[in-house]
């Protein structure tokens, strides 16, 4: 548990266990707590690292609005696997980690050993669909003004005990991090080269057919979907979750160069 200096903003992180570094960022509004239910599975082989994004949590709060980007987001990863000395890792995340996990390999796949995208969305393609996406969000952001914290009783089981030190974050976090610019990391999908494993919960309506678009998109994509589970899958189905997960993970260190035959 620990904090990285990004700029003059803190960033706080926490590493559990060793091997193979796995980072997770976990989804908008929500904090690295919502993964604890993992810890102790995923650290057993793999240094686990979780983080805060910015405006979240126990990261810093920047009064800045620039201080909230797609751009910084994906740079706060990078700097976060240096923090951890990994030379690259399997990056993942829910919902909006799981689309900057995409935003990452875009701009550093030498970096990126696998991705595990969670309930998200890849962004759209076409601008008028983009734009609701971003009235919602920039609406999203005017309500935590409004309403401040109280927002996130009215939210998903995983952000209704969520602990933020206030909405101010979460609100420029909407603006400058939820909202998108461009369709770059749709169209990135099928220059993809890392094994991916798409995991989506069954009652997750809204990011079913995004899920089996960027199935289809992404060369050799794998699909897990998780009965009786919404948008925060691993809270809902903890165990089944790891189930889905894990025999991905091990695949990898299966198929790691220098691995002996068994």
């Amino acid at each position: 548990m620990a904090k990285l200096n990004r700029n003059g903003v803190g960033i706080y992180y926490e590493v559990h266990g060793g091997g193979p570094p796995l980072l997770l960022t976990h989804g908008y509004s929500s904090t690295s707590a919502m993964w604890h239910g993992q810890v102790e599975a995923f650290a057993r082989d793999h240094k686990l690292v979780l983080w805060d994004m910015r405006g979240h949590g126990e990261s810093d709060y920047p009064d800045d609005p620039d201080a909230y980007s797609e751009a910084l987001t994906v740079g706060d990863i990078a700097a976060l696997l240096d923090a951890a000395g990994a030379d690259k890792a399997i990056i993942g995340g829910l919902s909006l980690g799981g689309y900057m996990s995409l935003a990452f390999y875009r701009a550093h796949p030498e970096r990126t050993r696998a991705l595990l995208i969670i309930d998200t969305g890849p962004g759209f393609k076409k601008n008028d669909a983009r734009e609701a996406w971003n009235k919602r969000a920039r609406e999203t952001g005017d309500r935590f003004d409004r309403e401040g914290l109280e927002v996130l009783r009215s939210l998903s089981a995983e952000r209704a005990s969520v602990t933020h030190r206030n909405a101010s974050g979460l609100a420029l976090a909407a603006r400058g991090m939820l909202t998108q610019r461009d369709a770059r990391v749709i169209e990135l999908l099928p220059d993809i080269k890392v094994p991916t494993l798409i995991v989506v919960g069954a009652d997750d309506t809204p990011f079913l057919a995004a899920s089996d678009y960027m199935a289809a998109k992404i060369p050799g994509a794998q699909k897990a979907v998780i009965p009786n589970a919404g948008h925060a899958v691993n809270i809902d189905q903890p165990q089944a979750f790891i189930a889905a997960v894990l025999p991905f993970l091990d695949g990898l260190e299966a198929d790691a160069p220098g691995k002996p035959a068994s």
